[in-house]
């Protein structure tokens, strides 16, 4: 059985699914970055100094955006490719978990 079909990627400029690619780019590294999440500094770390290098090219993206005369944002639009493209999941790995559950007091 074939998995469900995606639904399509909104039409975006080449500047606009740039600017969608990098933010998932710094979302991803931000959700392994995350102390609430972690379980080995390894990971924490190497992610932090590949951040850098993410955030500049996501600086760069809304620079070329800015530069083409692209001044607004179309956040639905960018919203709904976020969507398809797991931005929900990805971005709630930075947030923080849910509570345990607090113990059973016997």
């Amino acid at each position: 059985m074939l998995p469900p079909e995606l639904p399509p990627l909104p039409a975006l400029t080449r500047a606009e699914a740039e600017l969608v690619d990098r933010y998932l780019d710094v979302v991803d590294l931000l959700g392994r970055i995350n102390p609430a999440r972690a379980e080995h500094t390894y990971g924490g770390l190497r992610a932090a100094q590949a951040l850098v290098g993410r955030a500049t090219a996501l600086r760069d993206a809304l620079a070329l955006m800015h530069q083409r005369g692209e001044s607004e944002v179309h956040a639905p639009t960018l919203a709904r490719a976020l969507r398809v493209l797991d931005g929900e999941r990805r971005a709630g790995r930075v947030a923080m978990p849910p509570a345990a559950p607090p113990p059973s007091g016997s």
